[in-house]
C-alpha cells in the first residue's frame, strides 16, 4: 500500500511500540530514578515488540508510500536484534551495579538503539536507511563512553563519534550521488532509474560511498581502525550489544539496497566486495594473533567474522544470491547466540578497573569453574567453526553458497582463516586448562541464565540447523 495513514503506523508496529514506550521510560526514569525498575520495565518492551512481530510473519506490505518494507526479510532481522536486546540487558544488569555506574538512561538508549536496527532492516528508501543509520549509531556512541570519569570509555565514545560521523557523512553523499544520477531515492524507483541514466558512474561512486559508509558500521577492513580500541575501552556489555546489533542492522541495510537498487553495478562492485573480504579476513586473524586482551581479541574476532558475512556479499549480482541472503541471515544467527555466551564469561571473569581481561586471568577456569570453562570452550569452537556446534553449520552453508556461485578460491581463503583463527581462540582454551592459576569469577543469576541459554543454544541449534535454514530461506523470498 501507499500513502500516509493507520495503516501505515500497523505495518511498523513493532518499532513504533519500541520508540514510544523508550520515550514513556525516559519520564518512568526521570520520577523514580530507579535503574532496576527501568531495566524490568525494557525487558517487558522488548518482549512485547517481539510479540508484536511474530504477528508480523507472512506479511509483506510497503508503508509510507514505499519508504518502508515490512516483510519476511525485516522480520527474521526484528527478531535477532530483539532478542540481543534481551540478552544484553542479561549482560548489563548485574555488571553495572557492581561497577557502580547503574542508570536507566543505559536501557532507554537501548532501546532507541535496537529500534535504529529494526528500522534498517525495513528501510526501502535511501534517505530512511540514512535515519535509521543515525538512530541506531548516535546512542551506541553514549553508551560507548557511559562510564563516568572514566578515561577509556570517554575515548572509546569519542573515537566511535568522530569516525561514526565521517563515515555517516559518507553515506548521505552516497546518497546525493544517486539522487543526482537517478533522481529518486526510494530503492525500486532507484533500480528503474539506473537502467536508463545518463550518469552512471556518478550512480557507480554513489553506490560505493554507501557500501564505505555501512562498511564501517560493521567494521570491515580498512573501515575498522575504531573496533580494537572502542570494543576496549566502552564497557563490556556495550561491547557484546555493538558486536553484534550494530552488525545486524549494518548487513540488513547492505544487502537490501544493493540487491533491491544496485543490481546494475554489481559487475563492478563484484572484485572491490571481494577484495574486501580479503583483507577483512587476513587483517582480522592475523591481528588477532597478537592479542593478549580478551576485549581487543574478540574485536579483532568480530572483524574477522564481518569478513565471513560479507563474503555472501559477492554474490549479490548472481543467480545464487538469494541462497547467499539465507546464509547470511543463518550466520548472523549463529554469531549472534555464540558473541553473547562468550562475553557472558568475559563479564563474570571481569573486575574493577578493567581488571580480569588478560588471557593470564583465565589460567586455572578449567580446574576451578570447570562449567563455565566448558561453557567458553563452546563458544570458541563455534567461532573457530568446529562441529557440533552452530558456528560451523553457519560456516558450512556459507562456505558451501560462495562455491556454487563459482568462487572457490575466496573458500579456499575462508578456510584457511577459520584454521588461523582456532591457534589464538586455543590459547585461551590452553590457559583455562593447561596453565595454573586462581582465577575469581563473578556469579550472579540473571549472567548465569544468559550464559546457560547460549551454550544449550550453540549446541541444541545446531541440531535443527535445518529447519532454522528454512525459516531463513523463507525471509529471504520477499527479496527475490
Amino acid at each position: 500500500m501507499s500513502g500516509y495513514g493507520i495503516e501505515d503506523l500497523v505495518y511498523i508496529l513493532p518499532i513504533v511500540f519500541l520508540l514510544v514506550w523508550a520515550l514513556v521510560l525516559v519520564l518512568v526514569e526521570a520520577f523514580t530514578k530507579r535503574p532496576d525498575v527501568t531495566m524490568l520495565l525494557a525487558a517487558f518492551g522488548l518482549l512485547a515488540a517481539v510479540t508484536l512481530s511474530v504477528i508480523q510473519f507472512g506479511t509483506e506490505a510497503t508503508a509510507f508510500k514505499e519508504m518502508l518494507t515490512v516483510d519476511g526479510y525485516a522480520v527474521f532481522v526484528y527478531m535477532l536484534v530483539l532478542a540481543s536486546g534481551l540478552l544484553s540487558l542479561g549482560l548489563a544488569y548485574d555488571y553495572n551495579r557492581r561497577m557502580g555506574w547503574a542508570r536507566g538512561e543505559y536501557y532507554i538508549l537501548m532501546l532507541f538503539s535496537i529500534a535504529g536496527a529494526m528500522l534498517m532492516a525495513s528501510a526501502a528508501n535511501l534517505i530512511v536507511v540514512f535515519l535509521a543509520l543515525e538512530l541506531l549509531s548516535i546512542p551506541l556512541y553514549v553508551m560507548a563512553a557511559f562510564v563516568p570519569n572514566d578515561a577509556s570509555s570517554e575515548e572509546a565514545g569519542l573515537k566511535y563519534f568522530l569516525l561514526g560521523a565521517f563515515a555517516g557523512g559518507f553515506v548521505l553523499y552516497g546518497v546525493a550521488l544517486i539522487y543526482g544520477a537517478t533522481g529518486a531515492t526510494n530503492l525500486m524507483d532507484v533500480v528503474a532509474a539506473a537502467l536508463g541514466t545518463n550518469s552512471p558512474v556518478m550512480l557507480l561512486t554513489g553506490a560505493a560511498l554507501i557500501l564505505v559508509g555501512l562498511g564501517f558500521k560493521v567494521a570491515l577492513v580498512p573501515f575498522h581502525m575504531w573496533t580494537p580500541d572502542v570494543y576496549q575501552g566502552a564497557p563490556t556489555p556495550v561491547t557484546a550489544y555493538m558486536a553484534v546489533v550494530a552488525k545486524a542492522g549494518g548487513f540488513a541495510a547492505l544487502f537490501r539496497v544493493f540487491i533491491a537498487a544496485f543490481p546494475s553495478v554489481s559487475a563492478d562492485l563484484t572484485p572491490v566486495i571481494a577484495t574486501l573480504v580479503v583483507l577483512t579476513l587476513v587483517v582480522g586473524n592475523v591481528a588477532a594473533l597478537a592479542q593478549k586482551n580478551i576485549k581487543r581479541m574478540l574485536a579483532y574476532s568480530s572483524i574477522s567474522h564481518a569478513g565471513f558475512l560479507m563474503m555472501a556479499f559477492v554474490t549479490y549480482g548472481s543467480a545464487l544470491y538469494a541462497d547467499a541472503v539465507t546464509s547470511l541471515l543463518f550466520y548472523l544467527l549463529a554469531f549472534t547466540v555464540t558473541s553473547f555466551g562468550s562475553w557472558a564469561v568475559v563479564i563474570a571473569l571481569e573486575k574493577a578497573e578493567g581488571k580480569g581481561l588478560d588471557f593470564e586471568d583465565y589460567a586455572g577456569l578449567g580446574k576451578k569453574y570447570p562449567m563455565l570453562s566448558a561453557a567458553m570452550l563452546v563458544f570458541l569452537l563455534s567461532f573457530a567453526g568446529v562441529p557440533p556446534t552452530l558456528g560451523f553449520a553457519g560456516k558450512f552453508f556459507l562456505f558451501r553458497t560462495v562455491l556454487e556461485a563459482g568462487y572457490a578460491w575466496l573458500a579456499i581463503v575462508g578456510v584457511i582463516m577459520s584454521l588461523v583463527s582456532a591457534f589464538y581462540y586455543l590459547r585461551v582454551v590452553r590457559f583455562m586448562y593447561f596453565e595454573q592459576g586462581d582465577p575469581e569469577v563473578r556469579s550472579e543469576p540473571v549472567l548465569n541464565l544468559v550464559t546457560a541459554i547460549t551454550v544449550v543454544g550453540t549446541i541444541f541449534l545446531f541440531l535443527f540447523s535445518g529447519p532454522l535454514l528454512a525459516w531463513a530461506s523463507e525471509a529471504v523470498l520477499a527479496l527475490i
